[in-house]
Parts: C-alpha cells; structure tokens; sequence
C-alpha cells in the first residue's frame, strides 16, 4: 500500500433537494484529518437550490467535483452514478444529512494498513431518528472478517434479521477495485442484498469508535418504492424477492468452490425461513391490534 497520508480516498455524496441539509456534511468532510480526498456531489435533477449550494462548494474547494444530472435517474442509480466517478484506493458513500468525525477516514484507513486483505470496513455510527432520538449499538463479532465467504455471508444474513444499528456497511469505507464491479439490482432492499453480496467479496474490519451520525428514516415498502421507481406490487413480495436475488448471486459467483456454495445456498434457505416467520408474525400483531380497535 502507498504511505497512508498518500492514499487517496473518494466520498460520494449523492444528492436530490438537499439544499438546506448538505453543507454541514460537507464541512464534516472537508474537516478529515485524512486530506488527500476528493468529493463527489451527484446531484439528481434537485428542483430546488441545491444546484446553487453545490457550486458555491466545489468553487471553494478544488477537492469537490459537482455532477448534475439532467433527470430525476432514481435514488438507486445516482448513487451508482457517484460511485463510478470515484478515483481513490478507497471510497465511501454519505448521505446528505450525515455527518463524519475527523477521524474517520483515518481510522478506517489505518484498518486497511494493519490487514491488506480487507475489502471494507465498517465503524460506530450513531443513528438520529426523526423523533429525534439518537441510537447506537456496539459490535463485537468478527465472522465479517474470516476468510471464509460463505462464514461471512452467515453473519451478514444474522445481521440482517436483527438491529440496524449494529453494523452499517453501505456507508463503510470500500475497496474501489473490488466493489465498484459489484452489479446492484433496483429493488427493494437492494441495499441488503449488495450488503450480503459484499460479504460474500472479501473479509471486512471494523473500527468500534462511532465515527460519524446518519439520520435515520423508517420508510415503508410502499414509499421507499416509489424513491426507488420500482413497480408498487413488490412491496408486497419483497421478502421473495430478496430471496430469489440473493439465491441467484449464490448460484453465479464464481470464487465459490462446490462446497462452499452448497453451504451457502443453505443459509439463503435458512434466512428467508426465519424472515418469512418474522413477517408473518408482524402481520398477525398487525391484524389483533385492529381487531382491538374494532371491538372498541
């Protein structure tokens, strides 16, 4: 690897309507400790001022590249966008509403140093409802970073099924080489699905500091669809869906050895079991409270 302070480093920042919540991000990166970076602003067609914002920042700072696109090319695909542009070793997403610690490109980065064989690592983040509560989990497990895929793919599919909070890897710092290639289907829990994809690649590391603040949405299927310009019936198939996509990677990486991809095909069985059974659950606590009210 090259000397650390040397290493270039990509942030991409996709963007719609966001003028009034992305400079402070952007003063967040600008602040790394880590200077030798580039910022990428994909801006998706915003109908408001964020056109202005962006390059009265990228005139400020040689280091910000802005990019516009023409038409709204969805909320999936302009992330895509700015992850393609990206130059550095290494590159990270951020959300408009993030914001990042000093240290947290160096951090990450210094995980990098101390093992060459990861692909991604992950850090603390602590969560802003829009409640305005805060929330942050410790993780302590470390299967994410065995050679083993298919042991990675195991504790990403746990992950899965249990808290946002504890691991959050859309938002890590990434190896470009080896993610940007990584093919993304549009769909609902895309991101999920790229996530156990990831897994899949390369061992992961993860630095326990929480390292940067990320606000926190609970969308539903049917809204976060239409964000995503997918078809509204497969909010009510999502959990198939999923399935089907995750199974379909098993079945065509090629690093897998027959073994291994025996082994992982019974773990994709084995998630969507458990999540069916969550689902249905959910739906049946759904049902009794209504039948609540309506005895009420």
């Amino acid at each position: 690897m090259e000397r650390k302070h040397d290493v270039l480093i990509s942030v991409c920042l996709p963007v719609r309507n966001g003028a009034e919540r992305i400079a402070s991000v952007v003063r967040s990166i600008r602040a790394q400790e880590h200077t030798e970076l580039e910022l990428i602003i994909s801006d998706n067609a915003s109908t408001d001022d964020t056109e202005g914002v962006c390059r009265e920042l990228a005139a400020a700072d040689e280091r910000i590249r802005y990019f516009r696109q023409s038409e709204n090319v969805g909320l999936l695909n302009n992330f895509i966008f700015a992850g393609r542009q990206a130059r550095g070793t290494f590159f990270r997403w951020v959300g408009d509403d993030d914001w990042l610690s000093p240290h947290c490109l160096s951090r990450a980065l210094a995980e990098f140093e101390r093992d060459e064989r990861l692909i991604l690592v992950t850090m603390g983040v602590q969560f802003e409802l829009e409640n305005g509560v805060t929330e942050t989990a410790p993780y302590h497990g470390t299967a994410l970073a065995s050679d083993d895929p298919v042991e990675r793919l195991g504790e990403m599919l746990r992950l899965l099924n249990t808290s946002y909070a504890l691991i959050d890897p859309l938002y890590g710092l990434m190896r470009r080489e080896t993610i940007i290639p990584i093919p993304r289907r549009n769909m609902l829990r895309e991101d999920q699905i790229f996530a156990a994809k990831m897994a899949l690649a390369g061992p992961w590391g993860h630095v326990g500091e929480v390292l940067g603040r990320r606000g926190w949405r609970d969308e539903s299927r049917k809204v976060l669809g239409r964000r995503l310009g997918v078809p509204a019936w497969t909010a009510h198939a999502a959990t198939t869906l999923q399935g089907v996509e995750l199974m379909r990677w098993v079945n065509t990486v090629d690093h897998l050895e027959p073994e291994q991809r025996r082994r992982a095909r019974a773990l994709v069985y084995r998630w969507y079991a458990g999540r069916q059974r969550r689902d249905w659950g959910n739906r049946g606590k759904k049902l009794a409270r209504l039948a609540g009210v309506a005895r009420a």
